[in-house]
């Protein structure tokens, strides 16, 4: 075929297979590549990872698509090597982006230069279509409405309501019962992560929209909205994170493989955040006063009417409220099976409340606070938070950041700093945020929130970030005062850490619940 034929066959074709040619074609090559390139040149040890090469046109991608099944851990162990905690990540067809760990660069990025560094259009438009305007998916005045409304839900007065009645119900009425069930059946349970999800499911859904999905049932119902909730985070994780954005892009244009999947997911999302809504809507109609309403009605009182604009903000809070607890539990339970010294203390902790702890004695449960931020400096919920540069910086540690680049703080890498943390930052060691007093007392030593920026900080720092140690203390009462949580995981094996817009412990978390016969050992 000479080329004048090949040109004329192009531009006879119709659009649609046009597009299916050239997707078929940049798919096959990158195929051809990755099969082509030995792995090892892709190092996934702390020490050897070095910064991956980049080539024309494609830049680092080949190395980001061979690594993209443990790239937070990937990232993290380059981050370890290099004396600044920074580097530039060359993306294909000459994007960039800046990967930090630096303490320093991670206040500059978040409060000190906050109007540079927002969320951008790269990643407003990936996750557009499941999060819209949402709160974590908007910047400027957006933003700052959603942020201003959702605050006066997070009072002394609500939060107390939270843990004596919504949470403290969910516990005694729902999840202990299951455990107990397990326990004396001497069952395992598949998956305790997915049961967790399911507990702060029912949780946000209740204290933000007044609305009980009852998805945590003792028959653990399968749900086509969790199903669409997660496929929908997972799929826009993989946008943001893609070495070829423009294949989504393709694939969405011509709705096959994963966009057509999340086109559908987004749909279900949807469709019951659109039914919280309405109902949401139809019962203020008989309400004449603001006092004791949840964040949906404050939203609709605002005078803010359009549907879909509150739809976003439903679903924004699902993610915030269902995945980011669920996801630091896991990883709780687990270290503690490991340790436990850590354990016992908490135990006696526990055993020095009431049975059914009130809000104060929650504030008061230190030991357990400070080995829950101990657990989440090493898996943290949420592994990195990425920003987009609005114009030029040079940040503190000299690094040249130009407009459109995005900026990534790895909050994961972080974590596991020994700049940050000494030498003995792989132990899980809960004393380190905690000193004597006079009495030999427990009290609390928080750390530099820019060292550990586990819920953000600066302006978008979370405002949740109460409420989620809150909900997380009182579960841990509820659940240690009556049972321990032993993991069935092969003995010696850890489990894997990933993530998409939050983290999980993958392939969920199989556990056996044995009933306590004493107090601590």
């Amino acid at each position: 075929m000479d080329f004048q034929t090949f040109l004329f066959l192009l531009i006879s074709m119709d659009f649609q297979t046009l597009i299916s040619l050239l997707l078929f074609s940049a798919t096959l090559i990158s195929f051809l590549f990755l099969a082509t390139t030995k792995l090892s040149k892709y190092p996934k040890t702390p020490s050897t990872a070095a910064i991956p090469k980049s080539y024309p046109i494609f830049g680092s991608a080949f190395s980001l698509a061979a690594n993209f099944h443990r790239r937070i851990q990937w990232i993290s162990d380059i981050l370890q090597t290099i004396p600044s905690s920074t580097f530039v990540f060359n993306r294909a067809f000459g994007s960039r982006q800046v990967f930090t760990a630096d303490p320093a660069v991670v206040q500059h990025v978040l409060k000190t230069n906050f109007l540079c560094y927002g969320k951008g259009p790269t990643i407003i438009q990936c996750c557009s279509d499941f999060l819209g305007d949402g709160i974590f998916n908007t910047d400027g005045e957006t933003w700052k409405l959603q942020r201003q409304i959702s605050s006066h839900e997070f009072n002394t007065k609500s939060l107390r309501k939270f843990v004596e009645t919504v949470v403290d119900i969910e516990l005694s009425d729902r999840l202990l019962p299951i455990l107990s069930e397990a326990s004396r059946n001497q069952t395992i349970l598949s998956n305790f992560q997915d049961i967790l999800q399911r507990f702060t499911f029912d949780n946000i859904c209740i204290i933000a929209f007044g609305f009980d999905p009852r998805y945590l049932l003792p028959s653990l119902p399968e749900t086509a909205f969790v199903k669409a909730f997660d496929d929908s985070s997972v799929i826009t994780s993989k946008r943001v994170n893609a070495a070829f954005p423009f294949l989504w892009k393709v694939k969405r244009i011509l709705n096959i493989g994963t966009e057509r999947r999340l086109k559908e997911a987004v749909a279900e999302v949807r469709g019951l955040a659109t039914r919280i809504v309405r109902e949401k809507k139809k019962e203020l109609i008989e309400k004449t006063s603001l006092e004791s309403l949840d964040i949906l009605s404050r939203f609709l009182n605002s005078g803010h009417s359009d549907e879909s604009f509150v739809i976003d903000i439903v679903i924004s809070f699902i993610l915030a409220g269902r995945d980011t607890t669920s996801a630091a539990l896991p990883w709780f339970f687990w270290l503690l099976s490991k340790h436990s010294h850590v354990e016992n203390e908490i135990l006696k902790e526990v055993l020095g409340k009431s049975e059914t702890v009130s809000y104060d004695e929650v504030k008061d449960m230190v030991y357990t606070h400070a080995s829950l931020c101990e657990s989440m400096r090493l898996y943290p919920p949420v592994p990195v938070v990425t920003k987009e540069a609005a114009y030029g910086d040079v940040l503190p540690n000299g690094t040249l950041v130009k407009k459109g680049w995005r900026l990534t703080c790895h909050v994961y890498a972080m974590g596991r700093s020994e700049k940050i943390w000494g030498s003995d930052w792989a132990e899980f060691r809960p004393e380190r945020w905690l000193s004597r007093d006079k009495d030999g007392k427990w009290t609390f030593v928080g750390m530099d929130i820019y060292n550990y920026p586990v819920f953000q900080a600066g302006p978008r720092v979370c405002i949740g970030k109460e409420m989620a140690f809150l909900q997380m203390k009182r579960v841990v009462a509820g659940i240690m005062r009556q049972f321990r949580v032993v993991p069935t995981m092969v003995e010696g094996v850890e489990p894997e850490y990933t993530a998409y817009l939050t983290s999980l412990m993958k392939g969920g978390f199989p556990v056996k619940i044995e009933k306590r016969s004493h107090t601590y050992e």
